[in-house]
Parts: structure tokens; sequence; C-alpha cells
């Protein structure tokens, strides 16, 4: 029995010592603890790496209609420019002058050969100066008019290399857009409804999408100070891609490419119509054009799962190459044999390195 009470008396001393180190494993719990919290520092890093797509609100009165106004829009390219100035400094002087030049002479001929004036009607029929000059100043205003009407349209139709191609397919009643440069991939574009057009939930139009009617939920984005080309066609119908702030206006013909360009060097937003009477919903066919700095644009063609011309893929391993893994991991077997060993010793690596390349084959 003394025995017995000798050996609990043993046991309770030996498993005091253990029960007072138990609470000192906690600190390294609480140690741990930080490294939980990495994927939430991993997750923050990636969201703000993701690419910025382009949110570019319109401006006021330009690339838009507006109410009450007078002449064309706002020109942003250079072809609308020199298409502007050719109607408003030419064309406008040129018919107000031959306005007033009849006005002159009706008035003339009504004031001067009225019946009071003249009791005795003339007799005469032919008249050499006033046939010459009828026919002379004529000729003139049709030169006056095609001599800048024939440079506007060698340089619309001349157009510069292209930096970006973008297919425009017009469909009843929305358009797409491919992006054939760009990995090939497809925008559908859907006019955007009114609030009270809409279920709950889904999204309608807001003032930073644009003026009514003419909002579209999947805008046609290209890079500011770039040349694009648009090859222009149709799915059923006729219809027409028409930019007024780009003095671009041309037929989608079903079967058929058309072409057109533009370069524009000012961001924003520019909006238009399909200008083809199309079926029903013709009126419902807008066209919004945002044009954003080039990186932007980038930006955008990779959140839509495209590519920029030019870009490489991630470079594969080299197989050939030096292997990332250090000395310290290869066996024994395979470490190259020291410089100073004997020269007629067999390498040690052979056997090891056949096995290896088995496996690998395998």
């Amino acid at each position: 029995m003394k025995r017995i009470g000798w050996a609990i008396a043993l046991a309770a001393a030996a498993m005091t010592p253990l029960a007072a180190a138990a609470p000192q494993a906690a600190p390294p719990a609480t140690a741990a603890a930080p490294p939980a919290a990495e994927p939430a520092v991993a997750e923050t890093v990636n969201t703000a790496a993701a690419p910025a797509l382009p949110t570019v609100a319109p401006t006021p009165e330009v690339g838009v209609p507006i109410p009450g106004s007078l002449g064309v829009q706002h020109q942003v390219t250079d072809i609308g420019n020199e298409a502007a100035s050719f109607h408003n400094n030419i064309l406008l002087t040129l018919c107000a002058a031959m306005s007033l030049l009849v006005l002159a002479l009706l008035g003339y001929a009504m004031f001067r050969y009225r019946r009071g004036a003249n009791p005795t009607p003339s007799r005469t029929s032919h008249n050499t100066l006033i046939e010459v000059i009828w026919t002379l100043v004529p000729v003139l205003v049709l030169v006056a008019i095609a001599i800048p009407s024939i440079r506007l349209l060698r340089h619309q139709y001349s157009p510069p290399p292209a930096d970006l191609t973008v297919k425009v397919i017009g469909n009843q009643w929305y358009w797409t857009y491919e992006y054939p440069d760009n990995g090939g991939f497809e925008v559908v574009s859907n006019m955007l409804k009114e609030q009270g057009d809409v279920k709950a939930g889904d999204r309608f139009r807001t003032d930073a999408d644009g003026p009514r009617l003419l909002a579209a939920d999947e805008r046609l984005v290209i890079p500011a100070g770039k040349v694009v080309k648009f090859l222009v066609t149709s799915n059923d119908v006729i219809h027409a891609f028409a930019v007024p702030a780009f003095w671009t206006k041309i037929d989608a013909n079903p079967g058929r490419l058309n072409e057109t360009w533009v370069k524009v060097d000012r961001p924003g937003v520019y909006f238009g119509q399909c200008s083809e009477l199309c079926g029903a919903r013709h009126g419902f066919m807008p066209i919004a054009v945002e044009v954003v700095p080039p990186a932007q644009f980038a930006a955008w063609v990779a959140s839509k799962g495209g590519t920029m011309p030019g870009a490489k893929p991630a470079a594969a391993p080299d197989s050939t190459g030096s292997s990332p893994v250090s000395d310290a991991a290869v066996p024994a077997a395979a470490q190259p044999e020291p410089t100073g060993a004997p020269a007629g010793a067999e390498p040690a690596t052979t056997e090891p390195a056949t096995n290896q390349a088995a496996t690998a084959q395998n």
C-alpha cells in the first residue's frame, strides 16, 4: 500500500509541470492570427489592379443636338471642320449673294418695266450681253462650289493608314460593334429606356448616359488621336451609320461593306442615330461613341477580353535555361562532378540523369 501511495504521489508531481506549461501554448496561436488576414489583403490588391473602364459623361452642347440652334453641330474632326467651314463660309455666302441678286433684279424689273412707266411694251427678243452674263455667272458659281467641294471629297475618301479597324453592323433595331484588331470581341449596343419604362432593378437611362433616345447601354469606344476605320454593313435591311459631330454618315447595306474613317483628338461622348428608315423602331437605334485616351482604351479592351495589337503573351519557361531550383534542393547524385575529380573517374550522375528523363517521359 505504501508503494501504491508513493506511485500516486510521483505521478501527481510529474503532471503538475505539464499543467503549468499548458497556458503558455496560447501565445503562438495569437501570433499566428495575422497570417489569417492575408486573403483579405490579396483581394484588396487585386481589386485595385483591375483596369478602369471608361466612364466619360457627355459634355453639354458638344456631340449632341441643341434645341433651337442654327447650323451644323460643333465638329471635332479635321474633315468636319473643313466641311463646316465650306458650308458656313462659302455655300451660305453664295446662297445669300445669289438670293440678293435675284431679289434686286426682280425688284428692278417690276419697277422699271411696269405698265405705268411703259405703256408700249418692248419688242426686244434677243440681247447678247444679257445672255452672256446669265451663262457665265452660273458657271462661275459652280466653279466656286466645285473647287472646295472636290478638295473636301478628296480628303474624305483618301484616308491615312488606319490605327484601328471597327466593324459596324446594323440590326433591327440595335448596333453591333466588332474589333478585329483586338481579338475580334463584339459589343452589342441597345438604347437605354427611361426609368418608368423598365422593370424594377433593370438599368435605365441617367443624365450621365446621355440625352433621351440617344443613350446606349454599350458605347462604341475608340482611342483619341488615332485613325479609326469603320467597315459598315447590315444583317437585315438598309441602315445608316451617322454621327453628326464627326461629319460621318454612310449607309449600312446587307451583303456589302462600306468604309469610312474618323480621327478625333478630343475625348468625350458623341451621339448619332440610324439615318435610314429601317422599320418600326427606326427611331430607337442610337449611336453613342466614346473617345478615350489610348491608355484607357487599352484598359477597356482588356476588360472585354481583347488584346492590343503587338501585345505578346507571357513567355513560356525556357526548358534549356537554368532551373530556378537552388542547388541545395538537387540530390547529391545530380550535382556536377567537382572540377578536381580524377580524369578517368566515371561521372556519378549518369544513372540518376537517365532515371529522371525516363520519369519525365512517363
